[in-house]
């Protein structure tokens, strides 16, 4: 036994220097003094010495060690490789307090010391009547009967410019901070989810906001007011049958040529579904691979994925039969393209933007995501708190509200807890956006954390409503949220996309 107790001493420290991360240094002296205790001959010291020292000195370990283990990987293509629209989404956006919280070390102050923005006056009373009275418009109920918002809340949107809320006044739209149209769709998701997705889709990632960031003069005096009123009705089309999160096996194709009247043109051929609002669109925003087989612009033949602006009505263009996305009544269609002709300004930024249409979405999404689907989401926690605690209150069993009995106030509490954590984290996130930052792994896991966050909750109001939840009609509260919950989950990167890939 007195033999094995060195043994169990090594293990036991080799133990402690692991759970607790020793550095390096530590780990020699450690080294050195089981070498001395098993008493250890004079090579087996100079081989350790020179160990030691290749370990611990940076550079030597650097030049000496880790480049040759690399090129080793290399050369046995050990390693994946990535591509090019991986690296650029990996590019995307701005470094935020990630930084802070992914550190292992984060700075409590600095994470703290963020802005948490207010609606400026003009934002708040949009909200407080505008809004109001959009609401008042619309009965969910009656929407998802007749397929669609009444005439009178489509003029109503298009009147108040709620299709122009990103867009800056000096084209006609409201100028709306993040923080404010995120409010503005929270508000009307809980009166309905349709006319919160009416409303979300022109004021997200789209036309109006690639306009805004990365087209023409010519192209943003054209659109942006059209937009902005409502004069035409935007849709983005990037999701086809073969190439939903690996954009880069997209099949839809454009290509530049030179017309008998001498300028240039790109002819499209495009399949593309589940395109939010495609069916009622004036102007497609279209995602496709670009190739130039004459280098007619002197970028080479294969430019990659290049964004477009194409009308709806255009030679060529077919829109579907609407999709029905488990039941919510919101635009959703497939649309084809056969050899639609459009002019090579028509590619959003004009000829500059051949090629560059990848990092302009990715650039925008980094900061989108952490906007309207986390707003939808914390809208809807407050929604089920509203409503299951209301019900909680009323609802009587064995002579008491149910609302007394533990089995009710645990899933009460949860649904809260959510509600407080989703309203300060939007916030939060928002103050970033608004500040001018654009948090591509903070937005992602808002999209992720907030849409997982409102399955559950949503989940525990229908086990508190219970026989109220499950029968439709006019007056359940929420059936058309459950129903609808799996929507968000699958968009803007489907949940298990965003954890595992992008977060």
């Amino acid at each position: 036994m007195p033999g094995w107790v060195p043994i169990i001493g090594v293990l036991i420290t080799l133990f402690v220097l692991g759970f607790t991360g020793a550095p390096l240094l530590v780990w020699a002296i450690a080294g050195a003094a089981a070498l001395s205790g098993f008493g250890a001959p004079v090579w087996v010291w100079a081989v350790y010495g020179v160990l030691v020292v290749l370990f611990n000195v940076t550079p030597l370990r650097r030049a000496l060690l880790s480049s040759s283990v690399m090129k080793t990987m290399e050369a046995l293509q050990f390693l994946p490789t990535i591509s090019e629209t991986e690296q650029t989404a990996i590019d995307a956006g701005t470094v935020w307090m990630d930084a802070e919280l992914f550190s292992g070390k984060p700075d409590f102050n600095k994470t703290l010391d963020q802005l948490y923005p207010e609606l400026s006056d003009k934002e708040q009373a949009f909200l407080d009547n505008e809004v109001e009275t959009l609401c008042a418009m619309v009965d969910d109920w009656d929407i998802h009967q007749r397929g669609d918002l009444p005439t009178k809340a489509w003029d109503y949107m298009k009147e108040k410019r709620f299709f122009g809320m990103l867009i800056p006044e000096e084209y006609g739209g409201l100028g709306f901070s993040a923080e404010a149209r995120s409010a503005v769709v929270q508000k009307l998701g809980t009166r309905s989810t349709p006319l919160s997705i009416t409303v979300m889709v022109p004021n997200s990632l789209g036309p109006g906001e690639l306009l805004l960031h990365y087209g023409t003069d010519e192209q943003k005096d054209h659109y942006l007011p059209k937009l902005a009123h409502g004069d035409m009705i935007p849709a983005f089309a990037l999701t086809e049958p073969n190439a939903g999160s690996d954009a880069g096996a997209m099949e839809s194709r454009g290509e530049v040529f030179r017309g008998d009247d001498g300028e240039l043109y790109v002819r499209l051929n495009w399949t593309k579904r589940y395109i939010s609002l495609a069916a009622i669109s004036d102007v497609l925003g279209m995602a496709f691979k670009l190739r130039d087989p004459d280098n007619l612009l002197g970028k080479g033949e294969d430019l990659g994925i290049t964004c477009a602006l194409v009308p709806s009505d255009a030679d060529g263009v077919k829109l579907g039969r609407r999709h029905d996305p488990l039941g919510i009544a919101f635009y959703n269609c497939p649309t084809e393209g056969e050899d639609v002709v459009l002019p090579i300004d028509a590619i959003i930024g004009g000829a500059d933007g051949a090629g560059r249409g990848w990092a302009m979405l990715m650039d925008a999404l980094s900061a989108g995501r952490g906007i309207m689907l986390p707003a939808q989401s914390t809208g809807g926690l407050k929604y089920f708190a509203r409503v299951a605690g209301a019900h909680a209150a009323v609802r009587e069993q064995f002579g008491l509200s149910i609302g007394k009995f533990e089995g009710i106030e645990e899933p009460l509490a949860r649904i809260a807890g959510y509600a407080y954590i989703l309203e300060a984290a939007r916030k939060y996130t928002n103050g970033a956006i608004d500040s001018g930052e654009k948090p591509s792994v903070v937005s992602a896991i808002m999209k992720y954390q907030a849409t997982e966050m409102q399955r559950d909750g949503v989940n525990d109001a229908m086990d508190i409503l219970a026989g109220n939840a499950i029968s439709r009609g006019p007056n359940n509260l929420l059936a058309f949220a459950y129903q609808g919950t799996p929507i968000s989950i699958t968009v803007e990167g489907a949940n298990i996309l965003t954890r595992t890939m992008m977060i």
